[in-house]
């Protein structure tokens, strides 16, 4: 079962923006305070240098679409992106290339099987189900358009880097420790070029695909990057558009059925807002028109998203009112704007 311990939180209804700043960092330190001794799941250790991951950090971030920060706890440690770079490279090939073409290669359906299943590939003629996923992730990143894997490597590290608004380092340790371990994503490119679904060579993919998972973030850049998909594209700090507002919208339309995986039907019911997670801990969960939510804490459930992270998510989600399914009737209290 889904946990998210908040059943003792009232569900607040918006269709405006934020609460005051004031009442927004109140919620965060709240959040962050009423978590931050839970001591459940594990840290990822399939990727070595994962397992020395400190099991006690715990950082959360709120990016409004107007640049509003609000954060508590450990905001500015880096990690790797690991799959949430996923969402982001869906986006620059989308920009790139046109929302039907991406369409018509990569599904938007969820695969209800863990993210990196062969099966889910093997059912679908070679098709990849949706972007999230590995496979899916894999035939997104060799679709974006250049001349080379280098070339497409710094159009994801530059792409990447305007999302969240400063430049990405890539974290060369994550990336050493991934490339001697990610077999299985070598058998998923190869798999996908038999089916003549991938538009580079597999290898060549597989390395680009690695270095974008091993750039290093913050619980802050995910807020940032989270934040410019909410305000239709434009970075709520820099002020620079990175996509257009259509692309922001078609990313969060596959984010909210497919960026948990298999958990994605349980996450939007429970907590109502598009996301996505990583195996490093770190999560980004996005309110439309309102920004964004960084978290990271590297302790994982059995599906692989941070556990912390998800319960601050759902204590947030329903203290400043962000699921996107949440009303109430008109004149009642918590209805309407803030």
């Amino acid at each position: 079962m889904f946990e998210t311990d908040v059943l003792d939180i009232a569900q607040r209804a918006s269709t405006g923006g934020l609460p005051s700043a004031a009442r927004v960092d109140e919620l965060i330190a709240e959040a962050h305070a009423r978590y931050r001794g839970h001591g459940e799941g594990a840290v990822a250790d399939y990727i070595p240098i994962l397992a020395e991951a400190d099991p006690a950090g715990f950082g959360l971030s709120l990016v409004s679409t107007e640049g509003g920060l609000h954060e508590a706890g450990d905001v500015a440690v880096a990690f790797s992106i690991q799959s949430i770079s996923k969402a982001f490279v869906f986006a620059l090939v989308c920009e790139a290339i046109g929302h039907r073409a991406v369409h018509e290669r990569v599904g938007v359906n969820n695969t209800g099987l863990p993210f990196n299943s062969v099966i889910a590939l093997e059912l679908n003629e070679g098709s990849p189900m949706n972007p999230m996923v590995n496979a899916g992730a894999i035939a997104t990143t060799a679709m974006l358009p250049a001349t080379s894997g280098e070339e497409r490597w710094q159009l994801i590290r530059s792409g990447l880097s305007r999302f969240a608004g400063r430049e990405l380092p890539l974290d060369g340790e994550v990336y050493r420790s991934e490339i001697l371990t990610n077999q299985r994503n070598r058998g998923i490119a190869r798999l996908l070029d038999g089916y003549g679904r991938l538009d580079a060579e597999p290898e060549e993919t597989v390395d680009v695909y690695t270095r974008q998972c091993a750039l290093a973030v913050t619980a802050r850049d995910l807020a940032v990057m989270g934040a410019t998909l909410a305000d239709g594209g434009v970075n709520p700090v820099t002020g620079a558009r990175v996509v257009s507002a259509e692309v922001a919208r078609d990313t969060l339309a596959v984010l909210a059925a497919c960026g948990m995986y298999e958990r994605s039907g349980e996450w939007l019911f429970e907590i109502g807002l598009p996301a996505k997670s990583g195996v490093s801990g770190g999560i980004v969960a996005v309110a439309p028109g309102k920004g964004a939510l960084g978290a990271f804490s590297p302790p994982l459930d059995a599906a692989g998203n941070s556990v912390r992270g998800q319960r601050a998510c759902a204590f947030l989600s329903r203290a400043l009112g962000l699921n996107l399914f949440a009303s109430t009737a008109a004149g009642t209290v918590g209805g309407g704007s803030s």
